[in-house]
This record gives structure tokens, sequence and C-alpha cells, in this order.
């Protein structure tokens, strides 16, 4: 008898411990800030420009050890240019800060909610979800790939869909070489 209850007390203990870490939409994973890491390209008829940008919150969602949602908040007055030092290091991340570009001190920072996720393979998921950019909120399609505590995306973006329109030629005819093209990618390494 006094094993019986024993082993009823260590059902029910398991049985809460595994709720504490799911909810009613699945198993939440934080992201650890610290950790993840976001790199932009972004490309111009006459080369290209790279940086970074951090994370300020994010969770993957996972059912049965699943994908099945995800909402990341990105800090961007963070936004830093990597392939540039001193002086032009300044300012372009002045300038991709000012209204030219994402105007920052009206928006500071951009969201991705995952709205449909869909298993393409053993560690891979095509996702659907709404991207919110300057206010603006698209629909954006990209593959993610999770493997134990880790998961990489690359996220190709079209800026002129978030009114981003400096050196743009969807707003400005002639820019020649100094066009600056629509999109741009985001190399997503996030740790959970």
């Amino acid at each position: 008898m006094k094993n019986r209850i024993v082993n009823i007390i260590i059902v029910v203990a398991l049985g809460f411990a595994g709720l504490s870490f799911t909810t009613k939409d699945g198993a939440k994973k934080e992201a650890k800030i610290e950790k993840s890491k976001i790199v932009w390209k972004a490309y111009k008829v006459t080369g290209a420009h790279v940086g970074t940008i951090d994370l300020k919150e994010g969770i993957l969602i996972f059912e049965k050890g699943k994908l099945i949602g995800g909402k990341f908040t990105i800090d961007m007055t963070t936004i830093a240019n990597t392939d540039q030092k001193g002086e032009y290091k300044q300012k372009l991340e002045k300038h991709l800060k000012s209204d030219d570009f994402f105007g920052v001190k009206t928006y500071p920072a951009s969201t991705l909610i995952f709205e449909k996720v869909k298993a393409i393979g053993k560690n891979s998921y095509r996702v659907t979800g709404d991207l919110t950019i300057k206010g603006i909120t698209n629909a954006i399609d990209f593959e993610i790939s999770v493997y134990g505590r880790k998961a990489t995306a690359t996220l190709k973006i079209d800026r002129a869909k978030y009114n981003v329109k400096f050196g743009s030629t969807s707003f400005f005819d002639n820019l020649k070489d100094k066009a600056i093209y629509d999109e741009f990618d985001l190399v997503v390494d996030l740790e959970f």
C-alpha cells in the first residue's frame, strides 16, 4: 500500500512537472538573446553592406517535439554596420536609423509572428508569418531548420513593401549606380 501511494505521488508530480513546461499552445522555448545572432545583408549596384541587429525577445513554440509557432521582436535601434569602420560606419548606421530607412525613433521595434508552420523534413519547416516593419505588416515565407536547442533561418525581405524608399528603383527613376536593391537578407541563428 505504501509503495502504491508513493507511485501515485510520483506520477502526479511528473504530471505537474510536465504541465509547467507546456502551455495550451504547446511548449514555449525562449530565445537566449545573448547567444542569438541576426546578420543583415543589403545589396546595391556598386556592392553590398553587412551588419548586425539585436533580437529583443523571441519564442519558438513546439508541440510533441515539432515546431508549430513563434514570435519575435527585433530592436531596430541596434542596427550596426560591420563591413566599415570609423566615420563611414557611423554615417551608414545613422542613415539606416533615420526616416530615409527604418525611422527607429518612431518605430523602435519590428516583429515577426509565425502564422502557419509546415514540416518539410525531419528538422526543417516552411513558415508563413506576419512581418511588421515601420508599422506596416506583410506576409513573408521562409524556411527554418531546428537542431537541438538551435534554429537557423534566412529571410529575404522586400523593403519597398515597408515604405523604405531611399535609393529604391521602386520609388525613384534614373538612380543608375546609386540604386540600392529592394531585397535584403536577414540571416538568423537562434539559441533557445
